[in-house]
C-alpha cells in the first residue's frame, strides 16, 4: 500500500443503510477516518442517492434512500465528511462517475483504500472498477459491512477475493502500521 500516492474511500455512510447488521462499522470507520487525516492523506466520502424510476425501483421495489433524513451522513461521520477532501455523490454502486474518475486522475492516486457500506455492492463494485482502471484497491475487511447481514457481509468478500486478489483485503491495523510507517513514527516491537 503507497499511503503517499493513496485516498481513503469511505463509501455510503449514511442513516439509510445503518442497521443492526451494520452498526458496528461506524465506530470502525471513524478512527480509520481519524487515523487517514492524522497523517494528512486524502479522504472521500461517497453518498448514494436512489431516484424515482431507478433501476433499484424497477427491478427491486426498492424505494430507500431517496431523501433527508437516510441520504444523509452517519451523524458520527458528518463532520469528518464535512472536512472531507470531497463528496463524491452517486446514483449506482460505483464511486467511478465521471467526477470521481477526474478527481483520481487529476490527484495522481494510485491506490485507493476503501471502507463502509455495503460490503458486497457498492465497496465491492467500487475496488473492482478501481482493479479495471489499474489502481491499486484495497479493502479494509473490519471497517466494512452490508446493512444485509454478516452472511453477506462475508460472500463480498470471498468476491472480492476472486476479483482483485486475496492480498488486496487488509484490516485495519495493517492500515494503522502502513500509516505509522509513512508518518516515520517509529514502530516499538
Amino acid at each position: 500500500m503507497d499511503i503517499g500516492s493513496a485516498a481513503l474511500v469511505v463509501i455510503d455512510m449514511q442513516n439509510g443503510f445503518v442497521n443492526h447488521h451494520s452498526r458496528h462499522a461506524v465506530p470502525a470507520v471513524s478512527d480509520l477516518v481519524a487515523q487517514w487525516t492524522a497523517v494528512g492523506r486524502p479522504v472521500i466520502f461517497t453518498r448514494y442517492f436512489n431516484y424515482p424510476g431507478s433501476s433499484y425501483e424497477r427491478f427491486f421495489q426498492w424505494h430507500r434512500l431517496q431523501e433527508s433524513p437516510e441520504t444523509d451522513i452517519v451523524p458520527e461521520l458528518a463532520e469528518a465528511a464535512a472536512h472531507a477532501y470531497r463528496i463524491i455523490d452517486k446514483t449506482g454502486y460505483t464511486l467511478f462517475t465521471p467526477e470521481a474518475t477526474e478527481l483520481i486522475r487529476q490527484e495522481g492516486w494510485t491506490d485507493l483504500v476503501f471502507c463502509g457500506i455495503a460490503t458486497e455492492s457498492c465497496v465491492l463494485k467500487s475496488a473492482a472498477d478501481a482493479f479495471e482502471r489499474g489502481h491499486a484497491p484495497w479493502i479494509v475487511t473490519d471497517a466494512c459491512a452490508t446493512d444485509a447481514g454478516p452472511d453477506v457481509h462475508e460472500a463480498g468478500l470471498v468476491v472480492a477475493r476472486r476479483l482483485i486478489g486475496s492480498g488486496q483485503l487488509v484490516a485495519t491495523d495493517h492500515v494503522a502500521g502502513q500509516l505509522t510507517a509513512f508518518a516515520g513514527v517509529p514502530v516499538l516491537e
